[in-house]
């Protein structure tokens, strides 16, 4: 069975969450966007694990769905039809550990995926001992996260643990500020454990290519959506079996026919992609800012270091080899799209009555941005919405990198067709 997961999201229990992720939100959001399995998310946090046993029932394949759908406040949702098995989730959580190794702070994030409700509650009522679960939905655990991960494996051999954003400078397994040169220095006897990492969204496959350690890890890419309409605009594309089984295995095999592809961002758009200095509106690249000795030019303190920085750091190669063994597809979300064609915020309101107006036309978002035909896009009005797909289909996009956690801006339409970069290339600012 073909389908695309998002398994990394957060509750409305996390810090900087909206109110709307709830589950019937979610499962109505995940069919807008073409999503079939979608993470539950946050499920060490005791009153979202309540309303997850509530209102999902297991499937017996290791995913859950909802038991009885309720139709959702938003009026433009509830235009969308649903039904229950359209969409499942899986139980999924993201953990943040802070501790000190070898004479330094670690701040790491690990995503967990487990194939049933016991097994959670075995691992919740052990965490309950090392921190405090009701805090936040992504708890801050002062653990090793050596030590988490040798517990996982004697609790539940099943579950799979994936270090998260692996590239961010704040909390990941190679941040510049926290993390470590190498997964064996993090995990140890335990990065046998380990087979897939999520790239983030500030980097990419080709980014991740450029060290040979990852070689044999499978890459995954998630949104770590915030809000419902964030979900899907990072995805895994497989051809399994529907179970936690087939998954698990289509993810370690990386097998090309079984994990299709991922959906990107386009990873300067990410909001760590550059070096730079917000408060002082400075942006570099990796070689102006180590040419500077990593200081802000304007006020003379340590820039927050960027992916690319990072990548540049620790890889062994000039670029990926030909031919990932995963392939990917880097899109832009259809309401920024939209909000480019119409010249206008992507989450202004006439830009949500113009992508609910496309979704009821022609389906979820994942086809409309891959796979249905530009001409046949071109019916509905604004036509610019045509071809700002076709232009993305293409790479002919202009981007200011995002830095120091500011996405970066993507301009579609900056330079048309013939009097911009060649075919198929993207430049920078």
């Amino acid at each position: 069975m073909r389908f695309a997961a998002d398994l990394h999201l957060h509750s409305r229990f996390s810090r900087a969450t909206s109110r709307d992720m709830t589950f019937d939100v979610l499962a109505r959001w995940a069919k807008i966007k073409g999503i079939r399995l979608l993470a539950t998310a946050d499920f060490t946090h005791p009153e979202w694990f309540f309303l997850t046993k509530e209102k999902l029932e297991p499937e017996g394949n290791g995913f859950l769905r909802l038991r009885a759908p309720q139709p959702p406040a938003e009026a433009d949702l509830r235009t969308i039809a649903f039904e229950r098995d359209e969409v499942h989730f899986v139980l999924s959580t993201e953990l943040s550990f802070i501790y000190s190794k070898k004479g330094k702070v670690r701040k790491i994030h690990l995503l967990l995926l487990v194939p049933d409700l016991e097994a959670v509650e075995k691992i919740n009522h052990r965490l309950v001992g090392v921190g405090n679960l009701r805090s936040d939905g992504r708890p801050i655990l002062g653990l090793d996260a050596r030590l988490f991960v040798r517990m996982i494996a004697d609790l539940c051999p099943r579950a799979v643990v994936v270090p998260s954003h692996i590239w961010t400078p704040w909390f990941s397994l190679f941040g510049a500020n926290s993390g470590f040169d190498a997964i064996e220095e993090c995990f140890e006897e335990m990065t046998p454990f380990i087979f897939a990492l999520e790239t983030g969204l500030s980097s990419d496959p080709p980014m991740n290519g450029r060290l040979s350690a990852l070689d044999k890890y499978a890459l995954l890419s998630n949104s770590d959506a915030h809000s419902p309409s964030r979900i899907g605009r990072e995805a895994n594309v497989f051809e399994t079996d529907f179970s936690f089984n087939g998954l698990v295995e289509a993810v370690r095999s990386r097998d090309p026919g079984r994990f299709l592809h991922t959906v990107e961002f386009f990873p300067e758009e990410g909001k760590y992609h550059f070096d730079g200095h917000r408060k002082c509106g400075v942006l570099l690249s990796p070689r102006e800012a180590m040419a500077k000795g990593d200081l802000c030019p304007a006020c003379g303190r340590k820039m927050t270091i960027g992916v690319m920085h990072r990548v540049e750091e620790l890889a062994d190669r000039e670029e990926a080899p030909a031919g990932l063994r995963v392939p990917y597809k880097r899109l832009i979300p259809l309401n920024e799209v939209i909000g480019q064609a119409c010249g206008k915020s992507a989450d202004c309101r006439s830009v949500w009555d113009v992508y609910f107006r496309f979704i009821r036309e022609f389906g979820p978002e994942q086809g409309i941005l891959t796979e249905v035909p530009a001409a046949e896009l071109a019916r509905l009005q604004p036509e610019t919405v045509a071809r700002g797909v076709e232009r993305m289909r293409k790479g002919l996009v202009r981007i200011v990198p995002g830095r120091d956690g500011e996405y970066g801006i993507i301009k579609l339409f900056e330079e048309e067709d013939g009097g911009g970069p060649a075919a198929g290339q993207m430049s920078l600012f």
